[in-house]
């Protein structure tokens, strides 16, 4: 077994960047994934080019750390493109709605219906039921409102 791999190395390049690759699949969060890939590449070059036992290590480390830092630039490009997520973040996501007022505000709070719910609602003017609002800030459970034009 040993001289099957003395003489044939890529062998085990191929089945190492294999088993790295399964073990990914288990769930490893992406720190095989690189190496697997690297352990792939060395078995298809020691096929090509014959190497010693040195620069094939060499190469796999090299090749290795070369995948996971391209993969770092990559994804650290990539999130600076998208805004911020305002996943689980309700409130946030209800700035700038316009909506009706389900109370009057008295004393600047009522309540507004959005959707099938109903919010707290501060402003800083008493309106009547029914008027246009816009939510315009979230204060912890309450929206921050101001009086919509109807016609705009």
């Amino acid at each position: 077994m040993l001289a099957a791999l003395v003489y044939h190395p890529h062998w085990f390049w191929i089945s190492l960047g294999g088993l790295l690759l399964a073990a990914e699949m288990l769930g490893a969060s992406g720190y095989m994934l690189w190496s697997g890939v690297a352990a792939v590449l060395v078995g298809l070059i020691v096929w090509v080019v014959p190497l010693g036992w040195e620069w094939q290590g060499v190469v796999f480390a090299l090749l290795t750390i070369c995948a996971a830092l391209g993969w770092w630039y990559w994804l650290r490009t990539r999130s600076k493109t998208y805004p911020p997520s305002l996943l689980n973040r309700r409130g946030d996501q209800l700035i700038g709605v316009k909506t009706t007022l389900s109370e009057p505000l008295v004393n600047g709070v009522g309540r507004v219906r959005i959707g099938d719910s109903t919010w707290r609602a501060r402003c800083d003017t008493d309106l009547a039921m029914g008027a246009t609002v816009e939510v315009i800030a979230v204060e912890g459970i309450t929206l921050r409102v101001r009086p919509r034009d109807e016609n705009a």
